[in-house]
């Protein structure tokens, strides 16, 4: 017996190494995907000065990212849950990567609308099935899981502006071509991680056309999965239209009101986007040990007295309370997509396609909406109006329990 003990430690200490592996390229990958979807909006101040736009424009460039996202991401869920195609992740990446180089060539105003668009549809097949593999991956921790996947993609959208401030704004609309380079590195790594992921027993098994293995029922009542469901959809509104105000609309918020320079604006912009990188990963394992609803509660009901704050604070605060609202809004995204798993098991893709591609669709219609906002009573009534969002938060208390303490 304990020849056999001995014999079978290695091996779970190889797959563990394995999986973690596949973790870590996953993120590092969501980085790099985030990263280069960042500079769409990191380069709003280029494009609105070279174009001659307008806050409502620069809101549709958002919009034309975000929807193309949003609408396919619960459609590549839902076919994926009954057909996984694990070489659909480099294919992601390689029409965002046309979407970038597009950018940097476009000479109206038309070509990059269907630029964004495209950025948007690689990030609608990467984002399900990246989440579906980090699952596989977990090892039953998949709060963990779902937060250092996380991390990438909000260190991405931390690094994207600043890059931007560095490369895009000295160099112009045409150095976008250089970030086509981290989208072929991208390429390659998820075709490895697409190599593990054909290997893995779910796959050999539907290859060897063998019983697929019954969907666990939910451990609620239909009604109340719809209700908990629609809950959540609320939450994630609250949560991103907030976070759309800040991202798509900082640095000019702060141009405008402090009279910083673009490129200190970005600065300011990175700081809470990394402040959110942060927040993001220490969602997931808080949750995994204190369960997910008490984060939810924290985060996104917990940010509220400090964005009331933020319309009315000086350069200095205002830098202060974006980092702090940033912290505490972002932990609830890796809580919040473990949850709906666990409402809905066996439907990974559907769920992960419809949290992420809820999120980029509510960011970019608010995006829109608050761009006209913007336009008809200034930059400054749209933190003003965004700061109750959070308020949403009380809705928590309507979620039901369906998790154990750990």
């Amino acid at each position: 017996m304990s020849q056999n003990t001995a014999v079978a430690m290695p091996a779970s200490t190889s797959e563990t190494n394995t999986t973690l592996a596949i973790l870590v390229s996953l993120s590092f990958c969501h980085l790099l995907n985030d990263m280069n979807q960042s500079l769409v909006p990191a380069i709003y101040p280029i494009l609105k000065q070279s174009y001659n736009l307008d806050f409502g424009q620069i809101g549709l460039i958002t919009l034309a990212f975000q929807l193309t996202a949003s609408m396919l991401q619960p459609v590549v869920g839902m076919v994926t849950d009954k057909r996984p195609t694990p070489f659909s992740l480099p294919v992601a990446m390689g029409i965002s990567l046309a979407g970038l180089l597009l950018l940097s060539i476009a000479s109206s105003y038309h070509m990059i609308l269907i630029a964004a668009a495209m950025v948007g549809m690689g990030s609608s097949v990467f984002h399900p099935e990246s989440s579906r593999v980090a699952r596989m991956a977990s090892g039953g921790r998949y709060g963990f899981a779902q937060s250092l996947f996380q991390l990438g993609g909000s260190s991405g959208s931390a690094i994207g502006p600043l890059l931007a401030a560095f490369v895009v704004v000295p160099r112009g609309q045409a150095s976008i071509a250089y970030f086509s380079a981290a989208a072929l590195l991208a390429i390659i790594v998820l075709t490895n991680v697409s190599l593990w992921y054909a290997r893995h027993p779910a796959m050999a098994a539907r290859r060897g056309r063998r019983v697929p293995a019954a969907i666990p029922p939910s451990p609620l009542p239909r009604g109340k999965v719809i209700g908990a469901i629609t809950v959540i959809l609320i939450l994630l509104f609250s949560k991103n239209v907030y976070t759309a105000s800040l991202s798509s609309y900082y640095t000019f918020y702060l141009i405008q009101k402090f009279h910083l320079t673009v490129q200190n604006a970005q600065y300011m912009l990175f700081a809470f986007l990394g402040a959110i990188a942060v927040g993001t990963f220490a969602g997931g394992p808080i949750g995994d040990r204190f369960g997910r609803k008490p984060v939810i509660w924290f985060s996104i009901l917990g940010a509220f007295p400090f964005a009331l704050m933020l319309p009315y604070a000086d350069l200095m605060w205002t830098g202060i309370l974006s980092v702090v609202i940033g912290l505490i809004l972002a932990s609830a995204f890796s809580a919040i997509i473990v949850y709906a798993q666990e409402l809905l098991p066996g439907r990974i893709g559907l769920v992960a396609g419809m949290m992420f591609g809820f999120s980029f669709g509510l960011g970019g219609l608010g995006a829109a909406a608050l761009g006209r906002i913007a336009d008809v009573t200034g930059i400054e009534t749209v933190y003003r109006v965004c700061s109750f969002l959070p308020l949403i938060g009380l809705l928590t208390a309507l979620l039901p329990n369906i998790e154990r303490r750990k």
